[in-house]
């Protein structure tokens, strides 16, 4: 599995994103969707990568920049067809890698709350993300779940 920065051009890209996107829709009623879209995802304070097996794109997460000292995990996707093969995992350890040697001394996320989100979540604790509340310009939300991490 190689894990490289993306520039979003790929139409092997374009696909999981609108996947993503799709299934937040499904999943959650659209003011409590915060998942980014292609021109969000470019933004300069947005670091994006994905993982690749060969040409077989096997996931996708990204790091905005919310300040000098945090960091928010973003766009974290695995293909639906193709999900349990650890891309998850290695995108998060490296966006993890990556806050760190930024100097980042926490890491937030938001997820959904839904049964469809218990694995995401279940990652995300397994590498000591726990609960916390609304950060940045969240709302309090049934239909969210706030964790972070200190680095």
């Amino acid at each position: 599995m190689k894990i490289e920065t993306d520039d979003l051009t790929r139409p092997e890209i374009h696909a999981l994103l609108n996947e993503h996107l799709q299934n937040m829709y499904e999943l959650s009623p659209p003011e409590s969707v915060h998942a980014l879209d292609l021109s969000k995802l470019r933004k300069p304070e947005i670091t994006f990568w994905t993982a690749w097996d060969g040409a077989l794109l096997l996931g996708c997460g990204a790091l905005k920049e919310m300040d000098a000292k945090h960091g928010e995990v973003k766009s974290m996707r695995t293909p639906s067809a193709i999900r349990r093969r650890g891309a998850g995992r290695a995108i998060l350890a490296h966006i993890v890698e990556v806050a760190r040697s930024r100097g980042y001394e926490r890491l937030s996320l938001e997820t959904g709350s839904v049964d469809a989100f218990k694995p995401a979540q279940k990652l995300y604790e397994s590498f000591g993300f726990t609960r916390c509340g609304p950060f940045a310009d969240y709302k309090e939300d049934p239909n969210s779940v706030f964790m972070t991490l200190r680095l």
